[in-house]
Formats: structure tokens, sequence, C-alpha cells
């Protein structure tokens, strides 16, 4: 990847709460009209490539794709047939693989892998098909070690902030509160243990309290209720930690699912 010109420099990083594969055919869904407005609206500079933290790819140790293409990894069961036919080829690009796996080696973490085979799972396709249209963008994958806890992904995220400077985007995609499928539905508005968690959320990072969302497991409202297994929050700490040593939270988008299902989504400025 190298350095590059002031030009290409990236200040922002972004947590994204990617929700139910179904807005890729319910249109009318406003997580799907927030991440269509996203080069209009959100973020108009076109990176060099994207780093995707997905919370749908789990390891032992870190791990980022190495392909020359990506394939669309159709990672979800019992949807409509017509969800099972969308591609998203974007180019893979394993000079950032070697840079991510270079920059979390330096950084001390052991058995940093390279995946030369995986694709992008929905994880990751579905909120870029609608963020970036045509697939042109190099993009790769990093997994989350869901058995470790928030401090290790901010951490993770601290060792990946340089390539910021070399224009790549890091996005994480998970989601601001994930409940098991047993938790009932709130059919009028939003669940109380819900809300609490999600407030806290936005209280703690627009306040740069990020000590406090590291030692989420102990400190977070109903964290069990909100996030039973935790891989889809692990991804918010790892763009936190990338955002650098000072930096700015701002709610981006937010909406429901169900009234238990939050699609918040953040960006973090740094100065």
């Amino acid at each position: 990847m190298g350095s590059n010109n002031n030009n290409e420099k990236i200040k922002e990083t972004f947590f994204l709460s990617h929700g139910t594969p179904m807005m890729i055919i319910e249109e009318s869904q406003p997580a799907r009209k927030f991440l269509e407005s996203w080069t209009e609206k959100i973020y108009s500079k076109k990176p060099k490539a994207i780093l995707v933290i997905s919370a749908h790819w789990e390891t032992d140790h870190p791990a980022v794709t190495s392909v020359e293409v990506n394939d669309t990894i159709h990672d979800f069961y019992g949807f409509p047939a017509p969800m099972y036919q969308f591609k998203y080829p974007a180019p893979g690009s394993p000079d950032l693989a070697k840079r991510v796996q270079e920059l979390l080696t330096a950084s001390g973490f052991k058995s940093v892998q390279t995946d030369k085979k995986r694709g992008l799972d929905h994880g990751a396709w579905v909120p870029l098909m609608f963020m970036y249209p045509e697939p042109e963008i190099p993009v790769c994958q990093l997994s989350v070690q869901s058995h470790l806890d928030g401090k290790f992904h901010y951490n993770l995220g601290r060792a990946l902030a340089p390539l910021k400077d070399e224009g790549v985007l890091i996005i994480g995609s998970g989601s601001a509160t994930h409940p098991s499928n047993a938790t009932p539905h709130s059919y009028d508005g939003v669940a109380p243990w819900a809300a609490d968690f999600d407030c806290w959320l936005e209280t703690s990072l627009t306040n740069g309290r990020y000590e406090e969302v590291n030692k989420c497991e102990t400190k977070a409202p109903n964290w069990k209720l909100a996030h039973p297994w935790p891989e889809h929050f692990y991804p918010l700490h790892v763009a936190m930690g990338a955002a650098g040593e000072d930096w700015k939270a701002e709610l981006i988008h937010n909406s429901w699912d169900h009234g238990t299902m939050s699609y918040g989504s953040y960006k973090f400025t740094s100065s």
C-alpha cells in the first residue's frame, strides 16, 4: 500500500449496523435508504480500498482475506429465493491483506492468518452493494475473535489506524443490539431494555468515553440481552480503535427492527 499524498488520507472510520439481509428486497427499509445515501450524504470521497470487519466471520486468531476477486457468500437461510441471486464481485487486495498482517504482527498480535479463498459475507457485501453499487473498490475482510473481549478488538483497531493515511476506509459491520431469536419482539415501540442499551452506547461514544465501551461486558446495561453473543458488537471496537488517539463520534443513523434490533451506526472522526 505504501504512503500516499494528503489527498488520499482518510480521517473517518465507521461502524454500521447491517441488520437483516431482507433489506436487499425491502426497498422501504430506513437502514437501506441510509446506506443508499452514503456517497451523497455521509462520505463522498472514493477510498483507495475498503477493510470491513464483519460480525459474520469468527476465527480463533485474526484473519484477513487475500483474493484477487471476491466471491459473494450467501450466508443466510430460509430467505426468499431472489436474495441468493445477488452478486457483489468487488476486487480483493492482496497488498492490503499483507499490510494488515504486517501492522497487526508489528503490534504484537500472534498468528495473523491470510485466507486466500474466502469471499465477502453478507455483513460486508449487503451494505457495500448499496453504498458503492459499482463493485470496483478493492475490499478485504478482517475476522473477529468473539471468545475475546471489547478491549482486544479496540487494540486490534489501534494497530490498523495507519491504514487511514494510506487511503483505506475502515468499516466495522455488526449491530448496535443483536438479541437472540428467543427474545420477545416489542410491537409498541422500542423495548425498554434495548432503548437503555442504545442510549448508553450513544452517550458513551459521543462523550468520548471509550474506556466504558471497552468494558461493555460489565458496564453496559442489559449487556446479555443486547448481545447474548458478542460478535455483532466487537466490529464497533475495531472501528473506534482505528480512529486513533483523539476522535469524535457521531450517530449517523438509527432505526429499529421489531423494537429490539438497533440499526445504530456511527462515524468516528480523528482530529
